[in-house]
């Protein structure tokens, strides 16, 4: 993100995250019946918005040597369809360095098969929205993905694969991507916590940024 007036940083802000609506949006109607078409899409315009777009998490250097980021090939295997299970409440708050503390709710578990169980939050405050992080085993590993782990789901900003029926959510391990702070350390972001944590490497989606492995 580059330096900006309040007015104008807010505006791109806005800008990137109904760009990232307008993509998941796409992805879903194609998904039905191409989920690997689907995923072409998304990485060829996450590729566009961090080279061009003013809000991007690259800095004006990075965008200019910047090559298209680091996706590994889809895999359908990673593709879930999976129900939302009740599990205790639990509270979590995230101290951010933009956002102040971030607060949010347990407010269920999804199976993935062959993975694990993990935890679906509820961003608490107004506007809600789902987030589902996940760190695997290769996390932080040379070739891995970001040490801090990735973001599946987070519907308050866009980052929506849909459901086929409530209490059913898509959870396609082939969309997981990188939070901003692991391309600028200038922002911080909730992280995958041992909940959201699962024991096997996931080698499908966004891997880790050149020279960057931290936790």
């Amino acid at each position: 993100m580059h330096d900006a007036t309040p007015l104008t940083a807010a505006l791109e802000v806005a800008d990137w995250r109904r760009r990232v609506a307008e993509t998941y949006a796409q992805v879903r109607a194609i998904a039905r019946d191409d989920p690997a078409g689907a995923h072409a899409v998304w990485v060829q315009q996450r590729d566009e918005l961090f080279s061009r777009h003013p809000a991007s998490p690259l800095s004006a250097d990075a965008r200019a040597d910047f090559g298209g980021l680091d996706v590994a090939p889809y895999d359908r295997a990673y593709r879930f369809e999976v129900s939302v299970d009740p599990a205790p409440g639990q509270r979590l708050d995230v101290a951010t360095g933009t956002d102040g503390v971030v607060g949010y709710d347990r407010i269920g578990t999804v199976d993935l098969p062959g993975l694990g169980r993990v935890t679906l939050w509820s961003l608490r405050g107004y506007g809600g929205g789902l987030f589902l992080p996940l760190k695997d085993a290769s996390a932080g590993q040379p070739g891995g993905t970001y040490g801090g782990g990735r973001y599946v789901l987070d519907t308050i900003k866009g980052a929506d694969l849909g459901c086929d029926r409530v209490e059913r959510l898509v959870v396609d391990l082939n969309f997981a991507y990188n939070p901003s702070c692991a391309y600028d350390p200038r922002w911080a972001c909730p992280l995958a916590t041992r909940s959201n944590t699962v024991d096997l490497p996931v080698p499908v989606g966004e891997r880790v940024p050149p020279a960057t492995t931290a936790t």
